[in-house]
Order: structure tokens, then C-alpha cells, then sequence
């Protein structure tokens, strides 16, 4: 059954970009604590175990420099304070290593679910929080079930594992009174930490549930309704009347920049009354002709008016005119195919700027184009 909003709403739809954005902004991301403790534990056990030896060495070499007493230092008053300040200086240089190692494991599984993410409003109080009847609902709701039932298993595992390894070792843990104490002190410390990297072993299966799960949980609670959808998409995008005039806007300012190339055309091929195409080619700096400039009826009149204006070539080719129209867009270099009817028709219009006597007994040429190749299926205006 789909969770539903304050109104009553089913939220069906999976959260939007900015929902999870928004989410994130105020501190909330998907965490695992299941993963979290099992990175801290198995990289600290682990750093016990081959650091061990070394750290139990110098922990008895603390305790031998600790109860060696000069005699003249009985008699001074500072002694106490400064020999309990060394030690514990001693014991955090110690400690240090290890402390790096937990600390980095810490941070780095902490953040690998949600990533890294700090935000003051998670941190300010809110009064839901110390609500009674919402404390209640946390309490025995259906996450608070799941969360019971991992942690019952997970308690299980760990007793589970731990009388197995202590079985095991059991022997070796009596026989720590046979031994001299640096001896016993090391073995110890090994024990220790093997017991500890056992029983850790068992964090890495309430991870692996509670990753799958805190993941399909923090979707979940960031789905929304269709109406909230709707709602999010007019904040992001404004209302339609509003994006419909921007279309509009942004339409008259290409249309203005597109009238703008036509002047500086080498030729307009028309329909020659429904269509027109504006054509520029600069020999050595483009590999084909481009378009700078097409229109349909009413905008291929005003291409047609502006051509005459400033005395650029009209050239009747309907085939030609209809296939450049639907084939190619502003700014795009014609298609190969076209390439041979275009260069017929810019070599005529070469012909007759250079004029001389043979320039009046040209004859246009009809460039052949199969428009099928070109012409979109059901295009408006396609057999005009």
C-alpha cells in the first residue's frame, strides 16, 4: 500500500532531482548505522591484531617506566602530577595509530551510503521530535519493527559467534596463567583482538540488510503524489502561459537573427511560393553550403521580400526547396546528397554576377532531387 500525504493523497511517484535535492539540503540522506559499525569495528579489530605485538610492548614498557621510582623524586611534590601526565602522553602516543585508523575508517563508512552532507537545519530543534502520539507511531511502527527484528538477529549472530570462537580458544585463555607476564601480556592482546575481528565478522550481515533496506526506506519517504509533482514542475518551470511566451519570445529572436543572414546569402531557392531556403557558401572555410535561413509561407514571403531588397538571387526549385527545407536546419551544412543540385544552382548564380555577353544566353538548370530521400512522411506543406 502506497504512504500517503497530510491530504489524503497516494504517493505513488518516485522523487524528482529537486525533491532529493531539496532533501539534501536539509540534512537528510540516507544513512546506515548497521554499516557505519561494521566499518569502524572490522578496521579497528583488524588494526589490533597485526598491531598488537607492537602495541602491547611498548604498553609494558609504560608500566615498567611507570613503577620505577627514583628516590630523590619521592621527596619532590610535583612528581605525581608530571609522572601521571607522562604516562598518559605516553599512552595517547600509543594509542595513536590506531585512533588514525578508526577515525578514517569512521568518516570514510559513515559517508558512503549518503555521501557527505552538513546542514544546520538538521541540527535546530523541532517540537515533532517530543511529540507524544508521533513518538508512539516511531515506536511501534513498521520501522521500529525492522529495526527490532536486525537487531534481535544481529545480537543472535554475535552470541552465536562469540561462544563458538571462545570454545576454541579456550585453551589458549587458561593457559595465559603459565606464562611470564610480557609473554602473556602479547598473547592476551592477540586474543583480544582475534575475538574482536570474530565477533565483527557478524556486523557485516546487518550491513548487508540494512543498506538494501535504508535505501528502499529513504525512497519511500521522499515520494510524492501526481499533485505535488504537478505543482513542483510549475515552481521549477513557471506556468504554461508564462513558458509559452518565452517560446514566443525566444521564436521572434531567432526569426529576427534569421533574417538578419539573409542578406548576406549567395542565393534563396523557393518553392517558390510556400518554401524558401537562404544559402551561403565561402569556398575554403566550409566543406559544403550552409543554411542560414528557411521558412515556410508568411516567413518565406518576408525571406523572399528582404532577398529582393538587397538584390540576392531568387531561384525557383520546388524539389529542391522542399527537400533543403525538411532535411536541414539553421546554421547545418546540407546533406551530401543534395550536394550536386546545390552546386548546379550556385554555379549558375556564379555565372551570371560575373555577367559578360554569355550571361543573358544561360539556361537555368533543373536540379534533380528525389525528394523521398528528404521530405519527412506527412510533413505539413510536403507535396505543395
Amino acid at each position: 500500500m502506497a504512504a500517503e500525504n497530510n491530504n489524503g493523497q497516494e504517493k505513488t511517484e518516485q522523487a524528482t532531482p529537486k525533491r532529493r535535492q531539496d532533501a539534501r539540503k536539509k540534512g537528510d540522506v540516507p544513512r546506515s548505522r548497521e554499516l557505519t559499525t561494521a566499518g569502524v569495528m572490522l578496521p579497528r579489530s583488524a588494526g589490533l591484531l597485526f598491531m598488537g605485538p607492537a602495541l602491547g610492548g611498548r604498553v609494558a614498557d609504560g608500566f615498567s617506566a611507570g613503577f620505577e621510582i627514583e628516590r630523590r623524586a619521592m621527596f619532590e611534590t610535583q612528581f605525581m602530577a608530571e609522572s601521571i601526565a607522562g604516562q598518559a602522553a605516553h599512552a595517547l602516543w600509543i594509542m595513536l595509530p590506531l585512533g588514525m585508523v578508526i577515525a578514517t575508517a569512521a568518516f570514510a563508512f559513515s559517508v558512503m551510503l549518503g555521501g557527505v552532507s552538513f546542514s544546520a537545519k538538521a541540527m535546530a530543534p523541532k517540537l515533532e521530535r517530543i511529540s507524544i502520539p508521533k513518538g508512539f507511531k516511531r515506536m511501534f511502527g513498521v520501522k521500529a519493527l525492522v529495526e527490532l527484528a536486525k537487531s534481535v538477529a544481529k545480537v543472535g549472530l554475535i552470541v552465536v559467534l562469540a561462544i563458538g570462537w571462545l570454545a576454541y580458544v579456550s585453551d589458549q585463555l587458561l593457559g595465559l596463567s603459565n606464562m611470564p607476564v610480557p609473554a602473556a601480556l602479547l598473547q592476551a592482546c592477540w586474543l583480544s583482538a582475534a575475538t574482536l575481528l570474530v565477533v565483527s565478522t557478524a556486523l557485516i550481515a546487518g550491513a548487508v540488510i540494512d543498506v538494501p533496506w535504508q535505501l528502499f526506506d529513504y525512497a519511500k519517504q521522499l515520494r510524492m503524489t501526481r499533485q505535488e509533482v504537478r505543482d513542483e514542475n510549475k515552481e521549477t518551470e513557471g506556468k504554461p502561459e508564462v513558458r509559452q511566451r518565452i517560446r514566443q519570445l525566444q521564436q521572434e529572436v531567432a526569426t529576427r537573427r534569421m533574417m538578419e543572414a539573409v542578406p548576406y546569402a549567395d542565393v534563396i531557392i523557393t518553392n517558390p511560393t510556400h518554401f524558401a531556403v537562404a544559402l551561403s557558401y565561402s569556398e575554403g572555410k566550409v566543406a559544403a553550403p550552409e543554411v542560414v535561413a528557411e521558412g515556410q509561407d508568411l516567413v518565406a514571403a518576408r525571406i523572399r521580400e528582404l532577398a529582393r531588397e538587397h538584390d540576392v538571387a531568387l531561384f525557383s526549385a520546388p524539389p529542391l526547396a522542399r527537400s533543403l527545407f525538411h532535411s536541414t536546419k539553421i546554421g547545418q551544412q546540407i546533406p551530401a546528397g543534395l550536394y550536386t543540385a546545390v552546386a548546379q544552382v550556385l554555379a549558375y548564380i556564379y555565372q551570371l554576377r560575373e555577367g559578360g555577353p554569355q550571361a543573358a544566353s544561360l539556361t537555368p538548370p533543373v536540379p534533380e532531387v528525389d525528394e523521398s530521400l528528404y521530405t519527412k512522411r506527412g510533413a505539413p506543406g510536403a507535396g505543395k
